[in-house]
């Protein structure tokens, strides 16, 4: 079995290729489009204004990041959701959810003290 470039990398690169995934909308919304169910790479370019080319460089950076899988099935590359790279990325974000929950947890107190006067 050929191994993936993603799964190749090293964990700190394999997060990087996820955020780069992730950074682009049009990729954020194919991600979102396999995730309801596997589509062929003409379903996923139909609601684009972009050619084929540019979708297939798309799924690229999603391939090397190890986001999606292709399959060929006749003349026709099915491709399927690998979310199992997106744990990681979470992980790397719950650990900064404190900080952030401090702010928000302040700026409600912020709020609750203004409402009351």
């Amino acid at each position: 079995m050929v191994k993936s470039a993603a799964r190749r990398k090293t964990p700190p690169a394999r997060l990087d290729a996820v955020f780069h995934a992730l950074a682009d909308a049009t990729r954020r919304s194919i991600l979102r489009g396999v995730a309801e169910r596997p589509k062929t790479v003409g379903e996923i370019a139909r609601p684009y204004r972009v050619s084929l080319a540019a979708v297939s460089k798309h799924l690229k950076v999603l391939e090397r990041a190890d986001l999606i899988r292709r399959e060929k099935r006749g003349s026709f590359q099915i491709v399927r959701l690998n979310a199992a790279p997106m744990r990681a990325a979470e992980e790397w974000i719950r650990r900064y959810e404190r900080f952030w929950n401090r702010q928000l947890d302040a700026l409600q107190d912020l709020l609750d003290r203004e409402d009351s006067r």
